[in-house]
């Protein structure tokens, strides 16, 4: 212990006479003594004499004593290496002789592949046709194994995309449409939509035509219908007793059977539709119609119904002529 107190009390006590002093003025020399150590002592306590003593350290020159070790000469270079470094004469020999070998090793194979005899019956590289037969002459074991193998494959592919009670692929998935906003489009209710709106537009086609049909023909439309409806329970046979076929007899009209009007009374005062009519005179037409009662007795038409029957009874009394001249001759 006491060698060791001796070498710290040699060489860690400062030594005055050897401390290089400073050129400011506000450093003073520090007094030592051997017993103590390194002591600086500022008599200025009151800092009244030292007027520099707020400087900057920064204003006054930098003092190095001793040698750092930041100055010592580097013995590693700062350099760093980035990527890999050049490959040597011997790697890049070797590399070129791995790439060659791999080039001759491929093209001694393909050489090989193409010299190989082809097998019949090996059908990897035949093309199949669409029946999955092999084209050739084949026998009827060959062509059954065949169509069985492409049965069996036809079948997986049907069940993998979903055909088979499995989950639909993306390919079997329905399509779905959308709108320009965005919205699904249901396309079943699409298509019932527009099928009913062509069962309207039909419906409403066989209202305009039967619309610009007459009272008179719809009411005998319907009058065959319901004769038709009713002639599944009538007997084949029509006796003279038959009380509907009597009436209807009595009231069809016959131009040849003046007669009539002395036998039969019609029913006047009632169109077919049963509406009333006008019991007064009128200008006859081609069709026969009775105007209504409502009607004034003045003909607003354009004389159209006239003139027809003019001409026509006109070609008649000619033709009636010709004959009777013709018989005198």
């Amino acid at each position: 212990m006491s060698s060791r107190a001796d070498y710290l009390t040699k060489y860690l006590t400062a030594d005055p006479g050897t401390e290089k002093k400073s050129k400011k003025r506000k450093r003073k020399a520090a007094t030592t003594t051997p017993s103590e150590g390194l002591i600086i002592a500022d008599h200025d306590l009151t800092g009244w004499d030292n007027k520099n003593g707020n400087d900057d350290d920064e204003d006054g020159p930098t003092m190095v004593s001793g040698q750092s070790a930041a100055f010592r000469k580097a013995k590693k270079s700062a350099w760093i290496s980035v990527g890999t470094s050049a490959p040597k004469d011997s790697d890049q020999a070797a590399a070129d002789r791995i790439l060659q070998e791999a080039a001759l090793e491929n093209r001694e194979r393909a050489e090989e592949v193409d010299d190989a005899p082809v097998v019949e019956g090996d059908a990897g590289d035949v093309q199949l046709l669409a029946s999955g037969l092999r084209p050739g002459l084949q026998t009827s074991s060959e062509i059954s194994a065949a169509l069985k193998k492409k049965k069996n494959e036809e079948r997986k592919r049907l069940k993998d995309s979903g055909g088979g009670g499995g989950p639909p692929s993306a390919a079997a998935a329905e399509t779905i449409y959308r709108d320009a906003s965005g919205r699904i489009i249901n396309v079943a209710m699409k298509r019932a939509e527009a099928r009913k709106k062509a069962e309207e537009a039909a419906h409403a086609a066989r209202l305009e035509v039967e619309s610009a049909k007459g009272d008179t023909q719809r009411l005998q439309k319907e009058a065959n219908t319901q004769a038709l409806q009713e002639a599944k329970y009538l007997n084949l046979a029509r006796r003279e007793d038959d009380v509907e076929m009597n009436d209807e007899l009595k009231d069809r009209d016959r131009w040849n059977d003046p007669a009539a009007q002395f036998v039969t009374k019609k029913k006047k005062g009632k169109s077919a539709t049963g509406k009333p009519l006008f019991n007064g005179s009128f200008m006859p037409n081609r069709y026969g119609i009775r105007p209504g009662h409502r009607w004034d007795g003045v003909d607003r038409g354009n004389g159209f119904e006239k003139l027809w029957f003019n001409a026509r009874n006109k070609v008649k009394n000619r033709q009636e002529l010709e004959y009777a001249w013709q018989m005198d001759e």
